[in-house]
């Protein structure tokens, strides 16, 4: 039940999780067989930076892991790196599998409820070179790591998804072309590898629940809000809701109901067997981006990303904008999901923001944005902070930095920052206290112009 005392407290209902959300390559470091590690090699990550010893998870873990239990955190996402777990086509490292036992249990003992995800943007060279999800044979490859994976740690986690941001893999490794492997405007690879996505996703969702019945098997999925840069222009407007489409929908269509739109669903063909296939919906939310058309740039489908002057804005990374920061977007992203009936958690949702100016305004903000969706019906179960400490950020290396923890990368040492203890307040209370909101929020609480607080599943 959730409670609104008549002092101003926003309480969240009882079991709610908070936490924070992580990711192999970027955390464990020393990741050296993967297409990332590879794109590094080759020189693509536009600040010139080397992910390294990242947050030196592999070897040491465990301080973080006290720092998100001291936090007040009850929850915490994390992956597994499959180029550790199969090095080779078919072979297994029995000891990548142990130290991952060794990091779940860690979680379990400190009363961090493990969410893990099975792929993150990262394959294996030998599985990259073979053409990824490119490849006709992808599905059951996939679904072979899967089952692996789950009959080595299903006894301490149930909680899986099977892909972070399917979308975002898809658009920017074949249509953008500024993540591995690098092809640009492939508008068609980059539909046919969002299908077979889909159907790996349906595939191991199967075999998870054969091997561990009462799993909890879902995906997390990139949602962005795309508004056109000028209102009033028809190429504007069109190209605003043609981009959202593209890059929201078809992935969420797939589960929903085996096909999407014109164009895509004529490439990628009929995906039925990934209806129905998840118990819950993972939702990571960034913000909004402003889309102005530009005919000279196909690859990113005739548009181009827009500030206005009023934009809220974080850090400024190298090459593709980072969204403008708009809570409001959570809401939009619960709407689109909660048509597939399932309970949702955001398990993203942060901003870049090294001096922590704006941080401690999104927590409060997307966390109120939160409570008000419950409140109106939305079944939503969880917020997860991107991240707890600074980490390697893709193309954009040290130059973003998300945690609620500082982390220097050559001395490895932790501060907590003021976003930190602020987040810890809200968890340890499980509510966002009258102080908060009248130092960070925004009254009233606003959602999108056409939008009501009705929940739809």
């Amino acid at each position: 039940m959730l409670d609104s005392s008549s002092d101003g407290i926003l309480k969240f209902p009882a079991g709610f999780l908070w936490g924070v959300s992580t990711s192999s390559y970027q955390n464990e470091g020393g990741n050296h067989n993967c297409q990332w590690a590879d794109w590094e090699a080759q020189g693509h990550i536009r600040s010139g930076d080397t992910c390294g010893s990242a947050c030196d998870w592999w070897r040491n873990v465990e301080p973080d892991l006290d720092l998100a239990r001291d936090l007040g955190l009850n929850a915490l996402r994390l992956s597994v790196e499959w180029s550790r777990v199969e090095p080779g086509p078919g072979q297994w490292d029995a000891g990548a599998l142990s130290r991952y036992r060794e990091i779940l249990t860690s979680l379990r003992r400190r009363e961090l409820r493990p969410f893990v995800c099975l792929h993150h943007f990262t394959n294996p060279l030998w599985f990259e070179e073979r053409g990824g999800f490119a490849s006709a044979d992808s599905v059951a490859t996939f679904e072979r790591f899967a089952c692996t994976v789950v009959e080595a740690l299903g006894d301490l986690c149930q909680d899986w998804l099977t892909f972070n941001e399917p979308n975002v893999y898809a658009i920017l490794g074949y249509q953008v072309g500024e993540w591995p492997p690098g092809k640009a405007g492939e508008f068609a690879t980059a539909c046919r590898v969002m299908a077979n996505l889909a159907r790996a996703h349906a595939a191991a969702y199967d075999a998870i629940h054969r091997l561990q019945p009462p799993a909890r098997v879902g995906w997390t999925h990139n949602y962005l809000a795309f508004q056109p840069a000028r209102p009033d222009s028809v190429l504007d407007r069109s190209l605003a809701r043609w981009q959202g489409f593209f890059y929201n929908d078809p992935f969420i269509d797939f589960l929903e109901k085996g096909r999407t739109g014109f164009p895509v669903g004529t490439i990628s063909g009929d995906v039925s067997e990934a209806v129905g296939k998840l118990d819950f919906a993972g939702i990571n939310v960034y913000g909004r981006v402003r889309i102005q058309f530009n005919p000279g740039a196909p690859a990113m489908l005739f548009g181009r990303v827009v500030f206005p002057q009023d934009a809220i804005q974080g850090d400024c990374g190298h090459g593709f904008p980072f969204p403008e920061i708009y809570p409001q977007a959570i809401a939009l992203a619960a709407q689109r999901v909660s048509r597939l009936g399932k309970p949702i958690y955001v398990l993203e949702n942060g901003i870049p923001d090294r001096e922590d100016r704006l941080r401690p305004w999104l927590i409060v903000n997307a966390t109120r944005q939160v409570h008000w969706l419950i409140r109106g019906g939305y079944d939503i179960r969880g917020y997860f902070h991107w991240t707890l400490t600074d980490n390697f950020e893709w193309n954009h290396g040290w130059a973003l930095r998300f945690g609620l923890v500082e982390l220097d990368p050559q001395t490895q040492k932790r501060t907590v920052r003021n976003s930190g203890r602020i987040f810890s307040a809200i968890a340890r209370a499980n509510a966002i206290s009258h102080e908060l909101l009248q130092q960070f929020g925004e009254d009233p609480v606003s959602l999108p112009a056409g939008m009501s607080a009705g929940g739809e599943g």
